[in-house]
């Protein structure tokens, strides 16, 4: 019984990181805006579902927007930096990751925050949505957005969505398969993971008394089969270093004869009670790979504690779900679109981008290898992927107004989904959609009729978080020409260089300021893999780093500096990856 109706310009339901990122975008505008959010953290795939290390858009250049300011943030508050995985470059305590999504909303006085609500009902008008039914309240706005993990309002309001996969023949994807097949039928989408926190007690002695952590205990579907010859060929140390988090603490979200689960997957959209027993499978899945990490690794490792807001601090609060109900939209993504183009760097742009990712094409689907079009690159000494945009047309339903998306949920084809579902792109598309939904207030028109140069404009100028809408290597966001060249491609879309780089490369001051001073031999092993010999300090004589950077002109500086020659360099070392974050070179 709704006991409640409140009115709004902008409702936005779900608070994962698209959700998230599209209150806080619509409410900075100035709309006035209802953000209703399932559980009591905000973020989702970077708070709630514990993947606290997360990837892409890990380059200077694309680390702009709301993502930027997430990373400026997180660079502040985590004490001991971010360096602590080899999975990302940016890993931290999920606890730091959500008090700055609550801070955030926290200084908005007009956008207000409801937890522990799902949607049960939508309401429309003819073709348009006009508002959303909780427990005991509704909401009516101009602009709703479906922010949900799994693009619940889709089905709620009948609006035309995809589940699974598509063929070859439908869009002439090169990784799509010809026909349906086992593997298809198996995983109609990709595994998810329940992420589970463990902790190194041994470190932790001396402050909690434990001589070891507390026994684990295994789940009632506990097969140890499952897990064997989980980290072959990474030995125990750096398997636990791929999710390192700050404080002892691990992440794990663990691929290989893991915690990945996706027995009956379909489940997740057949009913709510359906729902619950895939949840529930997948936590005991990641609690028995925990058991068995345990009892191979000893009782130094064990649950983490008081991580979670919950009474199983340890597991994550929902699991990190890697593709959701996809929208029928006016453009779909597909693979072809995030490919490189013939001889370049990087795919071709939309006329209507919005938003921007580079990671790789990655599927999930556990006990299975599924091979798919390459679309990473060398950089930075290091792997890296294509960057590709994202078009606004692709938030908007084909047939239905009054209506955006702004997660996993957008128009993409299950191929494709494997890059556009990286946090810092689902990131990028909910301040996009979140800028849309207030600008539609402010014009008093439908997402299709708003005019794409004036929401690609507000993106490009706002005042808090400008966010990047071209990718290009070279263009770091405090570049003083940053604005000219975004808007010459934009205008210009035939001159984008396949290279990924703009002309007249004039470096702007560096992002990161932290950094070391290490002298040592530079050796070339390939045109992009670097290493280092380290002469000082002295505490580290001797040893042999990996030497990766994120920013452009160091990457130019390596690719042309002398085989077996003295360097001077500044950057920070990460002993999970066992390589050195490059900032500077003699004086770079």
């Amino acid at each position: 019984m709704v006991h409640q109706t409140y009115i709004a310009d902008v409702i936005v339901v779900g608070g994962g990181t698209g959700g998230t990122a599209a209150a806080i975008q619509a409410a900075r505008r100035g709309a006035k805006t209802i953000l209703v959010s399932e559980f009591p953290w905000l973020g989702g795939m970077l708070t709630s579902s514990g993947v606290s290390a997360p990837d892409g858009n890990e380059l200077e250049a694309f680390q702009t927007g709301l993502w930027g300011a997430f990373l400026q943030e997180l660079r502040q508050r985590q004490l001991g930096g971010l360096d602590n995985s080899w999975v990302s470059f940016f890993s931290y305590d999920p606890r730091i990751g959500a008090e700055i999504f609550a801070d955030w909303v926290q200084e908005l006085p007009n956008l207000h925050w409801i937890s522990g609500q799902v949607p049960l009902e939508v309401f429309r008008q003819g073709d348009s949505i006009t508002g959303v039914r909780f427990a005991d309240f509704a909401i009516t706005a101009k602009i709703i957005l479906d922010g949900t993990e799994l693009g619940d309002l889709l089905a709620l309001a009948d609006i035309p969505y995809r589940w699974g996969w598509e063929l070859q023949s439908e869009w002439g994807e090169p990784s799509a398969p010809v026909t349906f097949n086992s593997l298809t039928q198996k995983y109609p989408v990709q595994a998810p993971t329940y992420v589970v926190i463990m902790q190194d007690f041994g470190k932790a002695m001396s402050t909690t008394g434990y001589a070891y952590a507390p026994e684990i205990p295994a789940a009632p579907n506990y097969n140890s089969s499952q897990f064997t010859g989980a980290w072959d060929g990474y030995g125990a140390e750096t398997f636990l270093n791929y999710g390192r988090l700050p404080g002892g603490l691990f992440m794990m979200n663990w691929p290989i004869c893991g915690n990945d689960y996706g027995e009956g997957v379909g489940r997740l959209i057949e009913s709510d009670v359906s729902r619950g027993e895939f949840i529930q499978e997948s936590r005991w899945h990641s609690q028995n790979f925990a058991h068995f990490i345990q009892k191979r690794l000893g009782h130094r490792y064990g649950l983490a504690e008081k991580v979670f807001p919950h009474t199983s601090t340890a597991f994550a609060l929902h699991p990190y779900y890697r593709e959701s109900r996809r929208l029928v939209g006016l453009t779909t993504v597909r693979e072809q679109d995030i490919l490189p183009i013939a001889k370049g760097r990087v795919a071709s742009i939309f006329n209507d981008a919005i938003a921007v990712g580079n990671y790789a094409n990655d599927h999930h689907y556990p006990g299975v290898q599924f091979p798919l079009q390459p679309k990473s690159i060398r950089w930075g000494g290091r792997w890296t992927g294509t960057p590709f945009t994202i078009p606004y047309s692709c938030l908007i339903p084909a047939t239905t107004d009054g209506f955006l998306v702004c997660e996993k949920n957008i128009s993409v084809s299950h191929i494709a989904n494997g890059a556009t579902r990286l946090q810092p792109v689902v990131m990028g598309i909910g301040q996009a959609a979140g800028m849309a939904a207030a600008i539609c207030v402010e014009l008093n028109c439908q997402p299709r009729d708003l005019p794409i140069r004036k929401l690609q404009t507000a993106l490009l100028e706002d005042n808090r978080s400008k966010a990047l809408i071209i990718p290009l290597f070279n263009l770091p966001p405090n570049r003083s020409d940053w604005r000219h060249w975004q808007l010459y491609y934009l205008d210009n879309p035939q001159a984008y260089p396949v290279s990924g780089d703009c002309p007249e490369s004039a470096f702007g001051k560096p992002l990161i300021q932290e950094s070391n001073c290490f002298k040592g031999i530079f050796y070339r092993l390939e045109q992009q893999e670097y290493r280092f010999t380290v002469i000082a300090p002295a505490t580290y004589q001797g040893q042999n780093w990996q030497l990766v950077t994120l920013r452009s002109h160091i990457d130019e500086q390596l690719r042309a500096y002398p085989h077996e020659q003295l360097v001077t360099l500044w950057g920070r070392y990460n002993r999970s990856g066992n390589w050195l974050l490059v900032e500077h070179l003699n004086g770079g």
